[in-house]
């Protein structure tokens, strides 16, 4: 049974299970149990580490490896690679989309980030 989690020991368990259900049917328990691994995962490191250094395109990256997601999951593949590749900026959908999915707060995701022009 999963709680709050307080320390870096809960934190670390936390995320050791995690990588233990990282591949598992949606659907299914043990989904629901990596759902809720996320949630308490991610609102420990809101919490303890501050993420103002990175900017919102790098956590949404981390934030897909770290809950086994990949690009076709967050939406139309074209778009979402012009994203992650600095070319397209994120509009307010795509925002609220991440925000919910990967549990990055939207204020976070509204900072301004350098887009790369040309090609």
């Amino acid at each position: 049974m999963w709680y709050l989690l307080y320390n870096e020991a809960d934190y670390k368990k936390a995320l050791q299970r995690f990588e233990e259900l990282k591949n598992v049917e949606r659907g299914t328990d043990e989904h629901k149990e990596k759902m809720l691994l996320v949630n308490l995962i991610s609102e420990y490191e809101t919490k303890t580490f501050p993420i103002s250094d990175i900017d919102p395109i790098e956590m949404i990256k981390i934030r897909l490896e770290e809950f086994g997601y990949n690009q076709n999951e967050l939406g139309n593949k074209s778009t979402i690679s012009k994203v992650l590749n600095y070319k397209q900026p994120l509009s307010l959908k795509m925002i609220r989309e991440f925000s919910e999915k990967l549990k990055i707060p939207a204020e976070f995701l509204i900072k301004d980030y350098q887009l790369k022009v040309g090609h």
